[in-house]
């Protein structure tokens, strides 16, 4: 396996911080998957693909007896046992974290044993948690977001800037997943060079990127155009189609349409549309099956800074 790339003698201070301000169980994932001692390997085969897991702890009533992983499915289906009783096959000497202990000693596991997960025990000895390098890697990235968004709110951004009239366009191939992000960059680059308040910029930043993943994804390929004139900034994106049966409920957070390959690319949480409408000031979106979607985003840059967030989507209407 990858090891987790931290390393406490090297790590920036604000890395440092975290590691010993977090316990393992702010970061773990709880509750856990588990399987007993009596269920056969393909039963946990079966788990972990319906699940999208690598590793199982074997646990009865709380108590810890092993853990299988994916390797050991491999090596049972390579070696025709993938039918035994977990108990025959899993790993008994479990190295384990307590969930009090600082994250520290998590990072400092994956490095010394290099294994996948970790499982969590409480005070009591019973497991409650299962720890892996993506709960920390992402824990760790959301607490710096966190404190990027603190120290923004300390920084008094400067007075808001008018703009002659910009005009961007993009083309967007279905599946470009190369040349993602092209227009969200570019629309920031100039916001930036611009000395826009970077809450303006990221807002505008958000709204682009996920229409650029909306057609990419959901479409057969279309158009960003983009904008700049006065304290406004306005974000079209225009595709070819399929279309959108039900647009209240592609509006709901969590709904999605994209096929297990695109899941699995990590992209389709269904949180694009309503990412889009979150950080506009008016919002819109039009499309009919057949005949392909049209998404307008309005960001205004107000003279006096707002608070973060505020604004934001407060007048966003769908037809």
């Amino acid at each position: 396996m990858k090891v987790l790339p931290i390393d406490p003698e090297q790590s920036p201070l604000v890395i440092l911080d975290l590691l010993f301000k977090l316990k393992i169980k702010d970061v773990m994932t709880a509750p856990v998957f588990t399987v007993s001692r009596r269920d056969t390997l393909r039963a946990v085969q079966r788990l972990m693909k319906e699940r999208t897991i690598t590793g199982v702890p074997v646990a009865e009533d709380g108590r810890l007896f092993g853990i299988v992983s994916v390797d050991d499915i491999i090596n049972a289906l390579d070696g025709g046992y993938i039918d035994d009783p977990v108990e025959q096959r899993m790993s008994r000497n479990v190295v384990v974290l307590e969930e009090d202990m600082p994250l520290s000693f998590g990072t400092s596991y994956f490095r010394k044993y290099r294994f996948g997960r970790f499982p969590v025990l409480n005070k009591d000895n019973r497991l409650v948690g299962i720890l892996s390098s993506r709960d920390v890697s992402a824990s760790l990235l959301l607490e710096l977001f966190k404190e990027y968004r603190r120290l923004e709110q300390q920084v008094q951004p400067p007075p808001a800037p008018e703009f002659d009239h910009i005009r961007l366009q993009f083309k967007v191939r279905r599946y470009d997943f190369e040349n993602a992000g092209k227009a969200s960059y570019e629309l920031k680059r100039i916001l930036t060079a611009q000395q826009t308040d970077p809450r303006i910029v990221r807002r505008a930043a958000i709204a682009a990127y996920e229409m650029e993943m909306n057609q990419i994804v959901h479409s057969i390929g279309g158009v960003i155009s983009c904008s700049i004139a006065g304290r406004r900034i306005e974000i079209v994106a225009r595709d070819l189609g399929p279309g959108i049966e039900d647009v209240e409920a592609a509006l709901r957070e969590g709904f999605t349409t994209a096929n297990d390959w695109i899941k699995s690319l990590g992209f389709g949480a269904g949180m694009g549309l309503p990412n889009i409408r979150r950080v506009s000031d008016h919002f819109e979106i039009h499309s009919k099956p057949g005949s392909g979607t049209t998404v307008r985003a309005t960001i205004l840059i107000p003279n006096v800074p707002p608070a973060d967030g505020a604004g934001a989507g407060a007048r966003a209407a769908a037809p």
